[in-house]
């Protein structure tokens, strides 16, 4: 069994223990890190365009060797995003398992960071956001007791708002 089957496994084991049934699908999120280097990596996309196209303006010596170069690095960066995401499904990494009687949030080490049920769930909050440099949604589900499961979803209309909408309309809960 390689790495990746043990964390599912492991991660189905807890939530059979919770009583939540069988999963569904799982869903990246992350925290306000995953959120800024959103907003770093958007930027830093805005900042090579300007100056690509201040290198054709502007003419300097030796542009085109300064252009390929800030067009490499910009590839780059688009290349190891997809690697990453892939990377992070496999481990397990910021995901949000939703199942019939709860949801289970694992962290950057692919160990559940927090799980409630959907009887424990009072209170709903979310907050958007939406601009040029940065999209999310943030989510709160408040219960009583602990401290509420909190975490941010990226992008500008994430399937995981979408599901966890129609769990909590399927559960009662506003």
């Amino acid at each position: 069994m390689g790495l990746s089957q043990g964390r599912r496994a492991a991660l189905r084991e807890r939530a059979n223990a919770f009583g939540f049934g069988q999963g569904r699908r799982t869903y990246a999120v992350t925290g306000v890190m995953g959120g800024l280097a959103q907003l770093a990596r958007r930027a830093l996309v805005g900042l090579a365009v300007f100056l690509i196209g201040a290198l054709v303006v502007l003419r300097p010596p030796s542009a085109f060797i300064k252009g390929a170069v800030i067009t490499a690095v910009m590839l780059a960066g688009f290349g190891l995003m997809p690697a990453w995401r892939r990377a992070s499904a496999t481990l397990e990494i910021n995901r949000c398992c939703l199942y019939p009687g709860g949801m289970v949030v694992t962290n950057q080490f692919g160990q559940i960071r927090d799980a409630v049920a959907w009887a424990e769930v009072t209170t709903t909050k979310r907050m958007s956001a939406r601009s040029i440099l940065m999209a999310f949604d943030r989510v709160e589900l408040g219960r009583p007791g602990p401290a509420p499961l909190t975490f941010v979803v990226l992008g500008r209309e994430p399937a995981l708002i979408r599901a966890l909408q129609q769990e909590l309309a399927r559960n009662g809960i506003r």
